[in-house]
């Protein structure tokens, strides 16, 4: 793991162990910003910032950059009452990937914040294949069946959980090809500090 990867990480647990989270906006393009900038800030030079150029993954190709200030909005206006709709509305700000790098990491907690602000779970990430759960994600701009099936089977109500949200984090960086890390690590860096 580069030094970036590891302060973004510690960002990220920052962000739950400051309760900081308690102040993102939910569902909103600008609470996305929010989470990346908090992810990335002092990293990259575009922490929070959408994106001005054109980007790609393999042969898939995200929205256009001209388009953006146009699609997010109508992203951010999408209905999110319950599951099948909250995962439509991430496919879509998926497609998008409105920053440079960070997008996985950042929409995950978005996702999290959406699903427990309305329908009172959150996803328990660590037991998400990453290889089922990245095909599922390629797929969804198609059909987003298997990536519903996949995240509605690994809900939890279990919303304040210390340990699901660390390792969700952990997870969420394993996705995005970084090592996994142990929670007890970084665990004693925040002293246990609460969060919720």
């Amino acid at each position: 793991m580069t030094n970036i990867d590891k302060e973004s990480l510690e960002n990220a647990y920052l962000l739950f162990t400051s309760g900081d989270i308690q102040k993102i906006e939910v569902g909103t393009t600008k609470g996305l910003q929010k989470i990346h900038h908090y992810l990335f800030d002092g990293l990259y030079d575009f922490a929070g910032q959408i994106r001005q150029l054109n980007i790609s993954k393999g042969n898939f190709r995200f929205a256009n950059s001209l388009y953006l200030e146009d699609i997010l909005p109508k992203i951010e206006s999408m209905p999110e009452e319950n599951f099948n709709e909250i995962i439509a509305k991430y496919v879509e700000m998926n497609i998008a990937h409105p920053f440079l790098e960070g997008n996985g990491r950042s929409m995950r907690i978005w996702l999290d914040l959406i699903l427990k602000e309305r329908i009172h779970k959150v996803l328990n990430w660590q037991f998400i294949d990453k290889e089922g759960y990245l095909q599922s994600m390629e797929r969804s701009p198609i059909n987003d069946l298997k990536l519903s099936t996949l995240l509605e089977s690994n809900l939890t109500d279990d919303i304040h959980n210390r340990e699901i949200i660390f390792k969700s984090i952990e997870q969420s960086y394993y996705y995005e090809g970084y090592e996994k890390v142990s929670l007890n690590n970084i665990s004693n860096y925040f002293s246990y500090r609460l969060f919720y």
